[in-house]
């Protein structure tokens, strides 16, 4: 199983980002998938979740609204949008695929990509 993220940069308050996790390995579509982002500081937290067909998401208070999070599962890759961006949303996100027949929402994962790096600063 392999899970490598892209799409992080330094971007201005207000501003977009869209974050892709290209999946291998495993059946993609099986699986729900998450995203999770840690702050300096601060503990690891979930953002968004996406079921396996797509069809059901969730996301974190702070987010919704402003991010979105989809998958292409003919091209195993997971994605987030992220629209209207605040400094605090600066911190390192992963990509993390859900345990098999564990919640979308609140599972655990048992597979997390290396990060890519989002700082929102002017």
């Amino acid at each position: 199983v392999q899970l490598v993220e892209s799409g992080g940069g330094l971007v201005q308050p207000g501003g977009s980002l869209k974050l892709s996790c290209k999946a291998s390995g495993f059946s993609f579509s099986t699986f729900a998938m998450t995203w999770y982002r840690q702050a300096p500081g601060k503990e690891r937290e979930l953002v968004a979740s996406i079921t396996g067909n797509g069809k059901f998401t969730e996301y974190l208070d702070s987010v919704k609204g402003r991010f979105a999070v989809s998958r292409d599962n003919d091209l195993d890759t997971l994605y987030l949008q992220m629209n209207s961006l605040k400094p605090e949303d600066t911190a390192l996100y992963y990509c993390g695929r859900r345990q098999f027949g564990s919640g979308y929402w609140s599972g655990r994962n048992d597979y997390w990509g290396q990060g890519t790096q989002v700082t929102v600063s002017s």
